[in-house]
């Protein structure tokens, strides 16, 4: 296993969000976190990456015991946290937002995000500020990709976004789950979740209340129901 959360309790204050989060991850494998908003899945995010300190259990990346590292260090062993609202520098051109992310032993340089988002290559002078929010989506995970992430963790990578560009960035998040890089993929669109994952998690009241691979998911309509409150249509034929 790439990561392993072991009984993880996290608190915003004196309100106790996460109660025993335990998951895992295998190396190039997709995992969603599934659940209602509140659920507690940003926060498992924040606490794999040193965001939120853990006020108790841990982490473990690559056989290594995060848990309690500053922020930066645990980035700089391969981690990276795409959040919801991107993070991108919106005063900087393109091209400035993914060089100064660069990192000179990454798979992927600049050639290479460019070729899996052509959008950017086209945009590359244009200020972050001047971009759609799917375009924004795409250089914040271009970026991400520039610091040569070995798990990359996506917060509602789609949210908001019209249909065409929703199903341009899940052609591009399979192009970079066929170069094996692990993802945790923390999304309510299920059509793109069950496109993308191998295993599902679901998040309620800050404990993993279900767990199954993702065939298994697409036929328990009971679960979706019970916990999400959904039923996800078949694709069309």
């Amino acid at each position: 296993m790439i990561l392993q959360l072991e009984d993880i309790h996290s608190y915003y204050g004196k309100s106790h969000i996460l109660q025993g989060v335990s998951i895992t991850v295998a190396e190039a494998e997709v995992v969603t976190l599934l659940g209602r908003n509140g659920a507690g899945k940003t926060t498992t995010l924040k606490s794999i990456v040193g965001v939120l300190k853990p006020a108790r259990g841990k982490v473990w990346f690559q056989g290594a015991e995060l848990t309690g590292l500053p922020s930066f260090r645990i980035a700089a062993r391969g981690l990276c946290l795409v959040p919801e609202h991107r993070g991108i520098f919106k005063l900087l051109t393109v091209e400035e937002n993914l060089t100064m992310a660069a990192h000179r032993e990454s798979p992927w340089q600049l050639a290479d995000i460019y070729r899996i988002f052509p959008r950017l290559k086209e945009r590359r002078k244009n200020g972050g500020g001047q971009l759609s929010g799917g375009e924004q989506q795409m250089l914040a995970i271009g970026r991400a990709l520039m610091t040569a992430p070995k798990l990359l963790m996506l917060d509602e990578p789609v949210e908001g976004l019209a249909p065409v560009i929703v199903d341009e960035i899940v052609a591009q998040l399979k192009l970079i789950k066929a170069s094996g890089i692990a993802i945790i993929l923390v999304e309510q669109n299920l059509e793109v979740c069950t496109q993308l994952a191998d295993r599902h998690y679901i998040v309620e009241q800050g404990r993993i209340v279900y767990s199954a691979g993702n065939a298994e998911f697409l036929a328990d309509e009971q679960a979706k129901d019970r916990y999400l409150g959904v039923n996800l249509a078949p694709t069309p034929a």
